[in-house]
């Protein structure tokens, strides 16, 4: 084509002004930058998002049922009519209660949680995290003097204590004597300690079977509810498997997914990714607006050359076409530059961990990368409509010389 013939020749040829040369190559580093930061930024949100996603379940199942206003007493029924729900890969009951545990440097409030051990390995990643000791160390006869427990690695490492010692579980809802409420008191011995990647469990958290800790409390055979597992690839439609239980168990019992439950977390990360993707937009905005003077200095430069292509026949509209290519190449340069500089270093950011994060402010020890299709293809086409948008000025600016005025 003729325009494209003529708009090469323009991007090759040297400038008297040898500045508008060097504007051009700032509009196409500054077009490199914004999209590698672009890529680099969306990859460390979405990494972050789904790693603290996965570390969340990791702890926490997909689903969980309740009965509304009380405990669940036939929870082994519960249990098998929600296994029985299209999309349920696994059930669980649980108990949670908050209480107090002593070790040899003194004591720590902690979440303990009844656990079933044969059930709870189909519904959440203990047996992953377990660092020492195994998951199946818990079952025991009901009535074990000295029941087994097992900690969060840094509950563990405060407490001074390490697998075959004895600790001390304290609750405050003793019985009541005529001296006042009476705490009650469990030795237990450490039989394992997990890791999961946050600090807020593995510093809070204690695990125990589901008959002990209802030993312990002196509740009777019951359930404060079922954890449920759902498959990988359902995760995004939980709260729809969620309304199927509700539906199949009937009144008086509530399903909540894991992500009305982590709702606001997960809504503020997006709201953030959107955040940084409009200030990062901004880097290729300013690489436009560079576009748009070295494009109108090039018109000024080539007016005579306007006219006299003008002059031999060539329209408006193809005058507007030269430049306007001339913004595509830079554009399209600056972009596929940017975008194999972005993948390149999110490469090495995720093969060579340059970056460490303090694990007791962030529920992972490096930086976290994922890089997604789409919004490498987002990055993309937005750093285009971008810089083609800035070259619309100045080729219609280069379409308006009148060769009458230049040439005489």
């Amino acid at each position: 084509m003729f325009e494209w013939f003529v708009s090469f020749r323009y991007l090759r040829a040297k400038h008297r002004h040898g500045f508008i040369s060097l504007i051009s190559l700032i509009s196409v580093a500054g077009i490199t930058v914004g999209v590698i930061a672009l890529i680099v930024v969306l990859a460390v949100y979405s990494g972050f998002t789904d790693g603290l996603r996965d570390q969340i379940l990791g702890v926490n199942s997909h689903i969980v049922v309740q009965r509304i206003g009380g405990v669940i007493n036939d929870y082994n029924l519960v249990r098998d009519r929600v296994l029985s729900t299209k999309g349920v890969i696994g059930a669980t009951p649980y108990l949670y209660t908050q209480t107090l545990l002593s070790g040899a440097s003194g004591g720590n409030g902690v979440i303990l949680r009844g656990i079933d051990p044969e059930t709870a390995r189909t519904v959440i990643r203990l047996p992953q995290q377990m660092k020492a000791g195994k998951m199946e160390d818990l079952i025991q006869e009901p009535t074990a003097r000295v029941p087994h427990i097992i900690l969060g690695k840094n509950l563990a490492e405060d407490l001074q204590v390490d697998v075959g010692d004895r600790v001390r579980l304290i609750s405050p809802s003793g019985p009541l004597t005529p001296m006042g409420v009476i705490p009650k008191v469990k030795t237990c011995k450490v039989s394992g300690i997990f890791e999961s990647g946050m600090f807020e469990y593995d510093s809070s958290l204690a695990y125990m079977s589901i008959a002990n800790v209802q030993g312990f409390l002196g509740i009777g055979d019951i359930a404060h509810g079922i954890e449920v597992k759902i498959e990988e690839k359902d995760l995004n439609r939980a709260d729809q498997i969620a309304t199927d239980i509700t539906a199949k168990l009937g009144h008086g019992f509530n399903s909540r997914d894991w992500m009305s439950m982590n709702h606001n977390l997960f809504a503020a990360f997006k709201l953030e990714k959107i955040g940084m993707f409009i200030c990062m937009t901004l880097i290729i905005l300013v690489a436009a607006l560079n576009i748009i003077s070295a494009l109108v200095m090039v018109v000024m430069e080539k007016s005579r050359d306007i006219a006299i292509l003008k002059s031999m026949g060539a329209t408006s509209a193809s005058i507007m076409r030269i430049f306007f290519f001339q913004g595509l190449v830079i554009a399209v340069a600056g972009t596929l530059l940017g975008v194999a500089g972005g993948l390149g270093l999110c490469e090495l950011l995720s093969r060579y961990h340059f970056i460490e994060l303090p694990s007791n402010v962030y529920p992972m020890t490096t930086l976290p990368i994922k890089v997604l299709p789409l919004d490498v293809a987002i990055v993309a086409i937005s750093s285009i409509i971008i810089t083609l948008t800035a070259t619309l000025y100045p080729s219609w600016k280069a379409s308006q010389v009148q060769p009458a005025e230049v040439l005489s």
